[in-house]
């Protein structure tokens, strides 16, 4: 995480935010058929979608996970959104201060969390179905809302009161670690839990957003880079950011690693401490599966930070899932954003121009996600099966997209005759992670039978080595053009 984000995650974000801003704003997989080529861009294109596909799907999961699990959450949640609409008119049509209206719409949130934990809301069943899926539904709905209306009305809005609640939940943690100052009860090493994957390659995988993800690239490019008012805020904005993520990963290690130590509840409702209480969590690899388990952790762990500090358990613990759901929709509506906008690209590609309209798009890019979630049926077993079918394979995608977009990042530099191993160093790397990870993952699948997942990862494995021989030839040429430029002079 530490020289993961400072030199890997940070260059490879801040590099696809200024080689967007470059190139009018467009997407890293389309700037990819300039720098590189157009079966490149075409390759691109496909892998984003297909990342998206999975994330949109399981994103809509874990909100409607983490509502079901914190009713509490709902009122905040859902109130942010009035928040952030009329933040952003009062920016845009009234010229008030921006600064001074996020603070106030995050003391008002913070004051519909204290009335949340008071008043929870459950959603009861309705036609047959369950309350998570009733909430899976609800998300797509406003995913298609938000993925089309101007960024101004609702996205950037409500991302802009996201962040001063991230930094103030940043701050809270940071002050209950000063004084609780817990004890770490995680082993420092532990190389073969029972049941996990080998530590490596999949460490570099695992870990992502907190050290390099390929998800950044498409935020850059395609979000970030239409809202930056100037080349010279892409360092503060994209290698800032990247580095700010890095220390809430490092947060949520602390939270996960030694703060349940101060007390979590098992399943029997027993509170277990210290090592104890890690050891039950996370007993073994199966243990800690599944969605609910791990958030579980991170809230427990960080509620006890907050409790630490004088704040009610109850309140801190709406507090983290407020956090997270409020990220965790900032990551599912982005994506569906990007999603049309990756749509929009391979309609233009494909000549189908009615894709272009931001409506169809958006509705495209939704119904593939819903039919995803539903394509095994309406049950909660089944949306949540079907749901993350595809979710073994995320990882290596979203590491794969990272790959390539420091691929185009170093062959830009090199056309630009700049120095380029800031690049291409994180570049090699992650290729390598990535193989690795891909062909282990496969002989898995095959070992297991499991023929679905074998044949999508081999094909995604394909066009990963497609990819990455087309990027190779292009920066031999490229390198060899500039050493041609270099020795004209002296030739001459």
């Amino acid at each position: 995480v530490f020289f993961g984000s400072i030199f890997m995650g940070a260059v490879h974000d801040f590099g696809a935010l200024v080689i967007s801003l470059r190139n009018k704003g467009r997407s890293i997989g389309d700037i990819a058929g300039d720098i590189i080529n157009q079966r490149v861009r075409n390759l691109v294109l496909f892998i984003i979608f297909f990342e998206l596909l999975i994330a949109i799907s399981v994103f809509a999961l874990i909100v409607g996970l983490l509502f079901h699990l914190s009713p509490s959450t709902v009122i905040p949640v859902w109130f942010e959104i009035p928040f952030a609409v009329l933040t952003g008119y009062l920016v845009y049509k009234k010229k008030m201060n921006h600064f001074v209206l996020g603070l106030i719409a995050a003391v008002l949130l913070y004051g519909t969390i204290v009335l949340g934990t008071y008043y929870p809301v459950r959603l009861p069943s309705f036609m047959g179905l369950n309350p998570i899926v009733l909430w899976i539904l609800i998300m797509f709905v406003y995913c298609l809302i938000a993925s089309i209306l101007p960024v101004t009305t609702l996205l950037q809005p409500r991302d802009y009161i996201n962040s001063h609640q991230l930094f103030i939940a940043m701050v809270l943690l940071t002050i209950g670690i000063l004084v609780a100052r817990p004890e770490f009860v995680a082993p420092a090493v532990n190389f073969s839990p029972e049941g996990a994957p080998p530590i490596l390659p999949f460490l570099f995988i695992i870990i992502a957003c907190g050290a390099i993800s390929g998800f950044h690239s498409l935020v850059s490019s395609s979000v970030s880079s239409k809202q930056c008012e100037s080349e010279e805020d892409a360092q503060f904005i994209g290698y800032g950011s990247m580095l700010t993520e890095a220390f809430l990963s490092t947060l949520v290690i602390i939270a996960v690693g030694a703060a349940i130590g101060m007390g979590m509840k098992n399943a029997n409702g027993e509170v277990l401490t210290g090592v104890q209480a890690f050891t039950s969590h996370y007993a073994s690899w199966s243990s800690a599966a599944g969605l609910s388990a791990k958030l579980k952790a991170f809230i427990t762990g960080s509620a006890n930070l907050m409790g630490s500090i004088g704040i009610p358990m109850d309140i801190a613990k709406t507090i983290m899932g407020v956090f997270m759901i409020s990220f965790a929709i900032t990551s599912l509506d982005t994506a569906t954003r990007i999603q049309r906008y990756v749509i929009a690209e391979m309609g233009s590609v494909s000549g189908i121009n009615y894709l272009k309209k931001p409506f169809i798009a958006g509705s495209f890019a939704v119904l593939s996600a819903l039919a995803l979630a539903f394509h095994s049926g309406t049950g909660l077993v089944q949306v949540k099966k079907a749901a993350l079918v595809l979710w073994p394979l995320f990882g290596t995608v979203n590491q794969l997209l990272a790959s390539m977009a420091l691929f185009v990042i170093t062959i830009y530099l090199i056309k630009k005759k700049k120095p380029f191993f800031s690049a291409s160093i994180p570049l090699c790397f992650m290729v390598v992670m990535t193989g690795w990870g891909m062909v282990v993952n496969l002989e898995k699948y095959f070992k297991a039978s499991n023929w679905f997942l074998f044949s999508m990862g081999l094909f995604i494995f394909i066009l990963q080595i497609w990819m990455i021989v087309e990027s190779l030839l292009v920066m031999k040429h490229s390198l060899g053009n500039e050493v041609v430029l270099e020795l004209k002079p002296d030739l001459d």
